[in-house]
């Protein structure tokens, strides 16, 4: 079983708060966490009938008779208990009783939102993330084109990995997303995914997509949505700076696992990636998500955007860090000086930001001067990135 880095700040998060949600796509590690590291709590699955039964019959009673070491599993199956979790956390706030998952955001549900502040620490986990995988390098050489979901990693052949995937998109547009409430036909849900991937690491265009699927681009909006609560899509924003410049304003779309993305244009192979025109996106987006996640969970605060002019000057990823920010250029080329730096030196000194890297194929740490360093992708994995964002 490969350590997962999210255990760590969970325990930390258990005990400040009086609970805390663990939120993750579906057969992300989830429930392997909670068997290695809480295996003497009392557990509900709401997946199961009998403890949903039991759960929704009488919460009241059930958190009464479990005040402390409780897990609820699959949360979201029964957001009533939600606000049951608030009268009890607030009779009695002592640190580390609760522990809920999700594999969808329940908080995207009427209600839920206002039970957590102060009360629940919340933690996303991620599929298996490239820094996890070192020391596996079997599996961290298939992660880019197969995606990080651990049961995936189980077949051997190209098939069964596809038909996983196949079957686990399957599972989140028709059991998942209708947890939330909502009711859209899985195959619009199927088909608004197979146009996403195909504009993966794009600005998002929202009426282009709605004139496809023949609906108004509120809907298409509200679709994307409930993919993002189902861990599915991510929508990175542009940053919004005074900076006498017009910046673009619509946010860029990623898939989040890129074996899913693979998966959803119709590559079965990894042979196929090397002339996949969006390749070099699919890079990005890996390398995109392996950042955020990993900011997120050990710079709490952190956030991320984008940064894209009118006139096209474009920088992948822009961190912010407090009163920092820092620029972050993806580039899949061993060489990262085939394509010119000026883009980031203007981010740079649009921002003023502290300095910039570019990620980079190729093997060599460099510094080129004007704060900005190159950084092989390598480096990414190492417990000494999130230190280096000091600059």
């Amino acid at each position: 079983m490969i350590p997962r880095i999210f255990a760590a700040a969970l325990k930390t998060q258990l005990r400040s708060y009086p609970a805390v949600l663990l939120l993750g796509p579906r057969h992300c590690g989830k429930t392997h966490i909670l068997h290695d590291h809480f295996g003497s709590w009392k557990r509900l699955d709401l997946e199961k009938a009998s403890d949903l039964q039991l759960l929704s019959a009488d919460p009241q009673g059930v958190l009464a008779a479990h005040r402390d070491h409780l897990i609820i599993d699959e949360a979201q199956r029964f957001p009533e208990v939600f606000p049951v979790l608030r009268d009890a956390i607030d009779r009695e706030r002592r640190p580390g009783r609760y522990l809920l998952t999700g594999s969808v955001d329940p908080r995207l549900m009427p209600g839920v939102r206002e039970t957590l502040p102060g009360r629940v620490g919340v933690i996303e986990m991620a599929p298996l993330l490239l820094a996890e995988l070192q020391g596996h390098p079997a599996a961290l050489g298939s992660r880019w084109f197969w995606g990080g979901f651990p049961p995936l990693h189980r077949h051997e052949g190209a098939g069964g990995r596809s038909d996983w995937l196949g079957a686990y998109l399957a599972a989140v547009l028709e059991r998942d997303i209708p947890a939330l409430g909502v009711r859209i036909p899985p195959a619009r849900l199927l088909a608004l995914c197979r146009m996403l991937a195909h504009v993966h690491g794009g600005l998002l265009n929202l009426s282009e997509l709605a004139a496809s699927l023949s609906v108004s681009h509120h809907t298409v909006d509200r679709h994307i949505g409930f993919l993002e609560g189902a861990f599915l899509v991510r929508r990175l924003q542009p940053y919004a700076a005074d900076i006498g410049k017009r910046l673009t304003r619509s946010p860029k779309l990623y898939i989040r696992d890129t074996g899913l993305l693979h998966h959803l244009a119709g590559l079965d192979s990894p042979a196929q990636l090397d002339d996949w025109p969006r390749r070099a996106a699919s890079w990005e987006g890996l390398i995109v998500e392996e950042i955020v996640r990993r900011v997120s969970l050990e710079l709490p605060g952190a956030k991320a955007y984008f940064w894209r002019t009118q006139a096209g000057c474009e920088v992948d990823l822009i961190l912010e860090l407090g009163t920092r920010r820092i620029a972050v250029d993806i580039r899949l080329a061993a060489d990262p000086r085939a394509r010119s730096l000026q883009g980031l030196r203007q981010c740079l000194a649009d921002l003023r930001s502290a300095g910039g890297l570019v990620i980079h194929g190729g093997t060599e740490i460099e510094r080129v001067g004007g704060g900005i360093t190159l950084l092989p992708w390598r480096e990414v994995l190492q417990p000494r990135f999130i230190s280096m964002l000091g600059l």
